[in-house]
């Protein structure tokens, strides 16, 4: 009877110890000494599956070999469980790896560092551009000026992106943003006259905390120069196609040259170029700076 009892508790020891396991390292702090994947589940946290940067994860997850038996997937998400998920293992010092992308108010609000990237898988440092239809300039002048003028820094879009965060509305975020930054906006509006009459313009974006910053603000720049402005949120692609056949007069949000590189071929010569709007922008697999073994993607495999 004793024997069986003690078999009982055996087995049962066997089935609980692995769940203490799983769910201990769930919880725990990064631990430098022991490997990576274990502490993560071989997890990297990413964002929407039609993003551009969720393809590119993809690719570097084969170009660096972590697939296979190292087990490492990425967990298709949205932006805010991302940043939700990343909150969370942030405050209690957790390991996570997450698909990243500058500018983004999190890297204000949290320590983190982009991992080297030796095979330049995500090329190197993007721009923002904006894209307008073809016949803008003819229809509109003055709005075709004022998105051609529109240029700002990552730092800028950040501060409009922690006041959205923070609880605002976007176009709250934006009324403030262009209240306090007067000169700034002088010059995106330099040379062009109030509208007159029924001017509209649809601008359309996609649902990045990013994009929904620029796109905010232009378009009250806009609407602050007589134009009745509206705005929608859709995925990439039919952002792109959105322009492409002047359904939407602009678009404040391609990422070049990688991550809309597959739209801007499809769609080059049906919209028009305005060039960067913002520059320095960044793609790729970030951590928290307290993970200091973690620096490369090769660490992923190897640490």
């Amino acid at each position: 009877m004793k024997k069986q009892k003690f078999i009982k508790l055996f087995l049962l020891a066997i089935l609980i110890i692995p769940i203490i396991s799983a769910c201990s390292s769930e919880t725990a702090p990064y631990n430098s000494k022991e490997k990576l994947g274990p502490q993560v589940n071989y997890t990297i946290t990413g964002i929407d599956a039609g993003a551009g940067e969720m393809s590119t994860t993809q690719t570097a997850i084969k170009k660096y070999h972590l697939g296979g038996s190292n087990k490492w997937q990425l967990q298709p998400s949205s932006t805010s469980a991302m940043t939700s998920t990343l909150d969370k293992a942030y405050k209690n010092k957790q390991a996570i790896v997450i698909t990243g992308w500058q500018p983004h108010w999190m890297f204000k609000k949290y320590k983190l560092k982009f991992l080297k990237d030796p095979k330049n898988v995500y090329g190197k440092a993007e721009h923002i551009s904006t894209i307008v239809r073809k016949g803008l300039k003819k229809d509109s002048p003055g709005a075709y000026k004022i998105l051609d003028q529109f240029h700002w820094t990552p730092s800028q879009m950040s501060d409009v992106m922690l006041e959205v965060n923070a609880g605002k509305s976007p176009k709250t975020a934006a009324k403030q943003w262009i209240k306090k930054n007067k000169k700034t906006v002088d010059r995106w509006t330099k040379g062009v006259n109030k509208a007159t009459g029924k001017k509209s313009i649809k601008l359309t974006y996609v649902a990045w905390d990013s994009e929904i910053a620029s796109t905010n603000v232009i378009a009250q720049v806009l609407r602050d120069k007589g134009y009745n402005v509206t705005i929608q949120s859709m995925e990439m692609q039919p952002v792109w196609a959105s322009v492409a056949t002047k359904a939407a007069d602009a678009t404040v949000s391609a990422w070049l040259p990688k991550t809309s590189a597959k739209f801007y071929a499809d769609y080059k010569n049906q919209v028009e170029d305005l060039g960067a709007n913002l520059e320095g922008a960044k793609v790729g697999l970030a951590v928290p700076t307290y993970m200091t073994k973690i620096n490369s993607y090769n660490d992923l495999k190897n640490k």
